[in-house]
């Protein structure tokens, strides 16, 4: 779901109608962590890239904008006032609109710190914003080029799981879409700063690369045969090649209720605090599943939250 508004107002001047005041609003959805986050091997990256990748795991949770534009001014507010980020990509896009001012104000069901990709959201979301309001187009080639200069990002302007080179902010490939998942989500506690976390070196061997390489090529032709069981390995092996990144205490507990549920697998945020089970939301027996996983889930670590993933 990509919801996008304008509207606008005018009012007479010397030279005529000029609009002076226009709204866009616009939303973005965010992801539970990802499918697959790692290090590919440099042969199979182009010139300049560092190999960092990740596979979107898109869920119905949104970041919403609205864009409050005004010609006759030159300051930029943004509500609540720490989306800070997102203030400075409305101020990029409108100085190369040629300068104005407005009120921005985000809202969402996106958790920030917990690798939900809610700063990614934003930042897409707030970017349809600006450009609704300017009645100007902001394709996601467009987008990517702003995002590039402020944070690493995850690939929530596509409509579809795609693999996404977060550190450069570039699509490396759109993937398609699956049949709904259910996700039974547990937090560990705490808020993660991804974009520190992106800084830190990655400890991975070439050994590793091959393997991410090989498990990118795995959930690829799973995705296109809509093989659910193999997206569920594939995102239980990255959860647990990427403990040596960002430890899950509750990782090998939540695989054996996996197991003990006939879950898929175990999806984690690799930049994040959260954990949970896929399940198959098309399944017959998917309301028992669901039950069963979110009472073990409650007994291990107390608050459950249930997530749906996106179709397209």
């Amino acid at each position: 779901m990509i919801t996008t508004t304008a509207t606008g107002t005018a009012t007479a001047g010397p030279t005529g109608y000029r609009r002076v005041a226009a709204t866009g609003v616009s939303t973005a959805f965010g992801t539970f962590g990802e499918l697959l986050q790692g290090v590919l091997p440099q042969d199979e990256v182009p010139p300049g890239e560092d190999g960092n990748f990740l596979v979107t795991l898109p869920v119905a949770r949104w970041a919403m904008a609205r864009f409050e534009l005004d010609w006759d001014s030159h300051e930029l507010s943004v509500f609540p006032p720490h989306k800070k980020k997102a203030l400075r990509l409305t101020s990029m896009i409108m100085e190369d609109a040629g300068g104005a001012g407005g009120v921005l104000r985000i809202e969402g069901t996106l958790p920030e710190g917990k690798g939900l990709a809610s700063s990614s959201a934003d930042l897409v979301a707030t970017a349809r914003a600006v450009a609704n309001a300017l009645d100007e187009p902001m394709p996601a080639h467009r987008i990517e080029s702003y995002l590039a200069r402020i944070e690493p990002t995850d690939g929530v302007m596509y409509p579809a799981i795609v693999a996404f080179h977060h550190r450069s902010v570039r699509l490396r490939a759109s993937l398609g879409t699956l049949p709904s998942m259910t996700v039974v989500a547990i937090d560990e506690g705490g808020s993660v700063d991804t974009v520190a976390f992106n800084a830190i070196p990655k400890p991975f061997t070439e050994r590793d690369r091959l393997r991410y390489a090989r498990l990118l090529e795995r959930v690829t032709h799973a995705i296109a045969r809509a093989d659910l069981a193999e997206v569920g390995r594939v995102a239980t092996a990255s959860a647990r090649m990427n403990q040596v990144l960002r430890h899950k205490r509750q990782l090998d507990a939540m695989i054996r209720i996996c197991e003990d549920v006939g879950g898929l697998g175990v999806a984690v945020a690799h930049s994040g605090t959260t954990l949970g089970i896929l399940l198959d939301g098309t399944a017959p027996d998917h309301p028992a599943r669901l039950a069963a996983a979110a009472q073990s889930c409650q007994e291990l670590a107390g608050e459950v939250t249930v997530f749906h993933t996106l179709t397209f």
